[in-house]
């Protein structure tokens, strides 16, 4: 990561006009100060005054930086310049269901917290689960079309049924919110978790195990770039448990 000196100086142009303030511009500002600059900041207050700006520099966007009289770009080239990032949006991550399971933790400790007063519980793991399955849902049903498609990449049923990539996120999300409520709703939830929990198990092993397939989870939504596997597995795997785990605790409770 370079590091900067107070004195060197930056200059940055963007629009900031009546009807538009561009955030891309705000954030370049933002990094040059955080490494050390100071940012001769050119305000481009008008669409005529935009256009001639990148005319004379023979660019299509803004904002524009200029650090010892190199152009280095917008935003995203800054970002590079300074961190050694790459933005790739082919890059296959499980950065959004490790963030999703991560909340979904923490909010099950917060509940335990203030309601039973105590972190690690039973319930602790319950609302964990809950949580997990109704914020995975939320994601899907965000864009249920794009969902439903990746969806029948892999989805055995739903290769069967198209239908059944539409039911998939809401029956998710219903067994979910059951579940954080309990008692009897959430043997209610039971069932439909332990159905497209276990259909769900099934086609992501097939795929991946058997079939050795190289494709993305639909997990979080139809356009996320998590690979199919493991994680993938686990959401299924712990919709089973949640399934299995309702009325056996309604039996020996």
């Amino acid at each position: 990561m370079m590091s900067q000196a107070s004195s060197e100086k930056a200059i940055l142009y963007r629009m900031v006009m009546d009807e538009h303030l561009c955030p891309f511009g705000l954030k370049s500002k933002w990094l040059l100060k955080r490494k050390g600059f100071e940012v001769e900041d050119h305000h481009l207050e008008t669409r005529q005054e935009t256009d001639a700006f990148q005319r004379e520099h023979n660019v299509n966007t803004t904002p524009q930086t200029f650090i010892n009289g190199e152009r280095v770009g917008g935003y995203e080239e800054l970002r590079e310049r300074f961190t050694d990032y790459r933005k790739n949006a082919d890059e296959t991550t499980y950065t959004p269901v490790l963030v999703i399971f991560g909340v979904s933790a923490l909010m099950a400790l917060m509940v335990a917290w203030g309601t039973l007063g105590t972190l690690i519980t039973i319930r602790t793991i319950e609302w964990f689960a809950a949580f997990a399955m109704t914020l995975l849902a939320v994601q899907k049903l965000q864009d249920i079309e794009s969902f439903s498609t990746m969806f029948l990449n892999y989805d055995l049923l739903a290769q069967k049924q198209v239908s059944y990539g539409y039911v998939y996120p809401v029956g998710e999300a219903t067994a979910g919110v059951l579940m954080i409520a309990g008692g009897i709703l959430g043997l209610i939830g039971a069932p439909i978790a332990l159905l497209i929990g276990t259909v769900g198990a099934i086609s992501v092993f097939k795929a991946v195990y058997i079939d050795k397939r190289e494709l993305k989870c639909a997990c979080v939504g139809g356009n996320s770039n998590v690979p199919l596997g493991f994680i993938s597995l686990s959401e299924n795997l712990v919709m089973m448990a949640m399934g299995l785990w309702m009325p056996i605790k309604a039996l020996i409770g």
